[in-house]
């Protein structure tokens, strides 16, 4: 997204940020990213807010029409397809790509995040500290997660506060 121009790594954090810390779905990232190109760089005689909702709406629309698509015209064959082998070996495929897609996101998320500056750059301890933290409660405790990330929102606010 960077490389694109269309926003910046830390706005990349704050969509994902926003899509965690609200009871929505992730796709709530892709409508920021969608949004801050159009604010970025608005089309023609549109104001830049004009534009990002478009932008944001037309993410929305191309990201589900597609598979509402698919499913709309393959809902009453599923019964049968479930039996055909190449088919469920194709959609283990697919599984097996999405957890693929997720896990790059996290690492392009934790890298961006913790090594602000890049991999060559240092990290940013105290992050790194927080990490852990939540890694080590949510392994060892029986944490919520909704908490954990509540609780992460807080130190990062109090964090800010201190530093501005």
């Amino acid at each position: 997204m960077t490389q694109f121009g269309w926003i910046t790594a830390a706005q990349a954090v704050d969509g994902l940020g926003l899509a965690e810390s609200t009871p929505g779905p992730l796709i709530m990232v892709l409508q920021f990213v969608g949004f801050m190109a159009g604010w970025q760089a608005p089309a023609g005689s549109l104001s830049p807010a004009a534009t990002a909702v478009l932008c944001a709406l037309l993410t929305t629309w191309a990201t589900f029409l597609p598979s509402l698509t698919l499913v709309l015209i393959g809902a009453p064959y599923i019964d049968r397809l479930r039996n055909v082998r190449a088919l469920s070996a194709a959609l283990t495929a697919i599984l097996a790509a999405v957890t693929g897609v997720i896990l790059h996101l996290g690492l392009t998320f934790g890298r961006s995040v913790l090594f602000p500056h890049g991999l060559a750059g240092a990290p940013e301890l105290p992050l790194v500290a927080l990490a852990l933290a939540a890694l080590i409660a949510l392994r060892t405790t029986k944490i919520s997660p909704a908490l954990l990330v509540l609780g992460g929102a807080l130190v990062g606010l109090a964090t800010i506060g201190g530093s501005g």
